[in-house]
């Protein structure tokens, strides 16, 4: 749990964020849209045409921001950078957002990627924006509801994959993807989380001293 002081904190930037480095974003962003493509005529693309998009930015997004989340927990970027995303080891929703201005512009590149080499409608853009933002706020909301999309769909991360990407605090924690697990399972960075799930079944050691067990592991083995 989050002190007020912290909470607030979240908040103060985030409107600071979003004043200073977003909206001067989505203005200058507006003529390369366009220049690509982009149609806000009527009328609107049919649903397959959507769905398609949408599928296909949700995992060019994945892809993309797998490996710039992966560059920034190397030692220097994650100490000057990426750090400021990790002030808070237990996220909540607004959490998501919080994060060095240099980082949102490197990664924002992830969720923009997609519409901008393909020029969609703006009805796709912001459903597509919608989506990657109600995304990332349920993975940073710190609840593993029962009707996450992680429970229906086994490649989807969710809360309590990214959760435990944020309790360990430091350069190497796994976990690096934005939606799906399958990068994470193909490089190998989500052994630690796995190990955790195995150790977890037919335990009663809470889950608490399991990550702290084995973030003193993984000291041991960065110094040894």
């Amino acid at each position: 749990m989050n002190a007020p002081e912290a909470q607030t904190k979240c908040i103060v930037r985030l409107l600071v964020y979003h004043t200073c480095v977003n909206l001067p974003l989505m203005v200058l962003s507006y003529p390369v849209f366009t220049w690509m493509g982009m149609s806000c005529k009527l009328p609107l693309p049919s649903w397959k045409v959507v769905a398609f998009q949408i599928a296909s930015f949700l995992i060019l997004e994945d892809f993309i921001f797998y490996w710039g989340h992966r560059i920034l927990h190397t030692k220097w970027l994650y100490k000057h950078i990426h750090s400021v995303h990790h002030e808070y080891a237990t996220p909540f929703g607004l959490t998501s957002e919080y994060a060095h201005p240099a980082e949102i512009l490197f990664l924002g590149f992830a969720t923009f990627f997609g519409p901008i080499i393909t020029g969609p409608h703006l009805f796709t853009t912001w459903l597509w924006m919608i989506i990657r933002v109600l995304e990332t706020v349920e993975a940073h909301c710190g609840y593993d509801f029962p009707w996450s999309l992680s429970k229906i769909f086994p490649l989807y991360g969710g809360a309590d994959f990214h959760d435990y990407h944020h309790r360990l605090l430091y350069t190497k924690s796994g976990n690096y993807a934005s939606t799906f697990t399958y990068m994470d399972w193909i490089f190998g960075t989500d052994k630690g989380y796995r190990k955790l799930k195995s150790l977890k079944q037919g335990t009663e050691v809470s889950e608490e001293f399991l990550v702290r067990n084995m973030l003193d592991e993984t000291q041991e083995d960065k110094t040894s």
